[in-house]
């Protein structure tokens, strides 16, 4: 059995989330304690315990510790098996963090995995759907996964009740993540949308981030405007992104109540231009979001990025306990070089 400190480095949920998919995906029993130790509210949330549960059933594990607030998980995985399976967070709890666990799991099955997942998907502190949806999976695609994404519905905290249908193609061998150079901008874009609220709200968003980005190319921003049955309660985010000959950029904010629209839209933009001005070839969220595909994936990944974040660095250190790679990450000038090569035995 694997023992992990669940307050090693950044002691968060995403430990937790990455270590359940890792022991799923290598067969090897797994326990985690301390689960959450550096959080105010330590112990699982109901996202974390969603996300568990979800890995779990993809692999028929046997898992103790599955309450909310628990402290420690021990997990007995068995044999992968692909099919449709319906998981609900049971909150407001953000379904692309359960995505976060599932889906390298689901990526290497043999057989197509079909998800339904309800919760919230634009809640603050984890990646909003379009983020997940317009950067996180073309990158991911570049790599070879094959992954299709339907949304049913929005939900935000804090009634939640979104819901995702998310099918994994089996059979698809991932291949390494190189982007060393990133190649000139074709289009910068996004998407500000806001739910069950005044129009205004979304256009204020918008412009603001196309003042803080750079003008050329000139920023596309769509701006739908949600109402029931598109979304369930009130809420909002923007999502911005960058595409390039060597791959795609993104920044996002979440709405949060009592903070203004330009806030939003201005921290979004501002986020965007920092990536796109640094010459990473990868943003600090998929920076930290990819590492385990690139360990999955059969030889030498390298990207760079504008920071090295410590949910990256945890991760990297997770990775190694299961996985035959080494991780390499080293600053030169401005940026961070960042490798996964398989292990020399």
């Amino acid at each position: 059995m694997i023992e992990i400190d669940g307050s090693h480095g950044e002691g968060g949920g995403q430990l937790l989330r990455m270590a359940v998919a890792l022991a799923a995906i290598t067969g090897q029993a797994l326990r985690v304690g301390n689960v959450r130790a550096k959080r105010s509210n330590p112990g699982l949330a109901p996202q974390h315990l969603a996300a568990v549960k979800a890995v779990a059933a993809l692999c028929g594990a046997e898992a103790e510790g599955l309450q909310v607030r628990s402290p420690e998980v021990v997990f007995h995985p068995h044999r992968l098996r692909g099919g449709e399976f319906q998981f609900d967070v049971g909150t407001a709890g953000s379904v692309t963090l359960v995505l976060q666990a599932v889906l390298p799991v689901a990526l290497v099955c043999a057989e197509r995995v079909v998800m339904r997942i309800t919760g919230g998907t634009d809640v603050r502190d984890s990646p909003p759907l379009d983020y997940f949806r317009c950067v996180f999976l073309p990158l991911l695609s570049l790599m070879g996964g094959r992954v299709s994404l339907e949304v049913a519905r929005r939900g935000y905290y804090p009634r939640g009740g979104g819901e995702i249908r998310v099918e994994v193609q089996a059979g698809a061998a991932l291949r390494p993540l190189v982007t060393e150079a990133r190649g000139a901008l074709r289009e910068v874009g996004g998407i500000a949308h806001t739910a069950n609220l005044p129009a205004h709200i979304t256009a204020r968003m918008a412009r603001a981030a196309q003042q803080a980005l750079p003008p050329v190319p000139a920023p596309q921003i769509e701006q739908p405007l949600l109402g029931w049955p598109q979304a369930i309660g009130q809420g909002g985010a923007i999502v911005l992104w960058a595409l390039s000959e060597g791959g795609v950029l993104g920044a996002a904010a979440t709405a949060q109540r009592g903070v203004p629209a330009e806030r939003l839209g201005d921290e979004a933009g501002r986020a965007l231009r920092a990536e796109i001005e640094s010459g990473a070839t990868l943003d600090v969220h998929a920076a930290d979001q990819l590492l385990v595909y690139a360990a999955l994936a059969n030889g030498l990944s390298r990207f760079t990025a504008r920071t090295l974040s410590s949910h990256a660095s945890t991760t990297m250190w997770l990775i190694e306990r299961f996985l035959p790679v080494e991780f390499g990450a080293a600053q030169a000038g401005p940026l961070w070089r960042v490798d996964c090569r398989p292990r020399l035995k």
